[in-house]
């Protein structure tokens, strides 16, 4: 009787412990499930309306060359390079008077990456100068390694040649993707043609177009002067055709309509 009565004893310990460890499971259920719906709520409520977004990106793709030696009978190119300038056009969707939510304190580029790389070539991106957007210049210490921080300002004058930007949203983030060494110490024969160094010459050297096409990503990051956070990710296809137009032609000048609107994440 005794050893039945310490069974029963056992038993109901072990089933009291496993409703307990149920129990408890339960409750971490509710707990993750309750945090997770606050957490929703709380980004909802932080993006119930769009303060900041890109929606217009101006893109102007050409090509250029240093040659390295020439003569009457052909001409050799050392550095053959495709390049790609971006106007990134970020403003708010309030028609409202500037206020603190919706201007500029901080502006951050990152995360550069590439869903797309070129069979061909060295992709980089650098910052760019806005007087120098559509020019062929290279200027290699502004290569973008890791991060881009802008200065941002209210003077009625900038220096528009360094990371600037107006806190109103006056101009535009201006970058350049460039696709170097897409042929080194290239000899062209045929010199009765005049060299133009423009987009034709990809097509003079031989490169398929297919061939150096590029898709990149950045994220960009803003602080406003609420100093509240927002984050957003461009996407770009560097464009080397549009409709019957190719960058064979010349170049390629273009206006990409987006949406990427930035998310407060805090």
């Amino acid at each position: 009787m005794e050893k039945k009565k310490k069974i029963v004893i056992g038993i109901l310990f072990s089933l009291l412990f496993i409703i307990m460890i149920v129990a408890y499971l339960l409750w971490q259920k509710h707990i993750i499930k309750s945090n997770f719906e606050k957490d929703v709520l709380s980004f909802a409520k932080k993006n119930d309306k769009t303060v900041f977004q890109v929606n217009k990106i101006v893109l102007f793709s050409n090509c250029d060359a240093k040659n390295k030696t020439g003569s009457a009978t052909n001409f050799t190119i050392e550095n053959l390079y495709q390049y790609t300038d971006m106007a990134i056009f970020i403003n708010s969707s309030s028609t409202e008077e500037k206020t603190l939510e919706n201007t500029l304190k901080k502006v951050r580029i990152t995360n550069i990456k590439y869903p797309k790389w070129p069979d061909m070539g060295e992709p980089k991106i650098y910052f760019k100068g806005l007087h120098q957007f559509a020019k062929s210049d290279l200027v290699e210490e502004n290569e973008i390694k890791d991060n881009l921080d802008f200065t941002i300002t209210s003077e009625d004058e900038a220096n528009l040649a360094t990371p600037t930007l107006y806190n109103n949203l006056a101009n535009p983030i201006t970058l350049s993707y460039v696709n170097q060494t897409i042929k080194s110490d290239y000899t062209l024969t045929d010199t009765s043609v005049p060299i133009t160094y423009d987009g034709s010459l990809l097509k003079r050297c031989q490169v398929d177009l297919s061939s150096i096409s590029c898709k990149l990503s950045f994220d960009i990051y803003i602080t406003n002067n609420l100093e509240e956070e927002f984050k957003t990710t461009v996407l770009i296809d560097i464009p080397l055709e549009i409709q019957e137009k190719s960058i064979y032609d010349g170049n390629i000048n273009m206006t990409q309509k987006c949406n990427f609107a930035f998310y407060q994440y805090k």
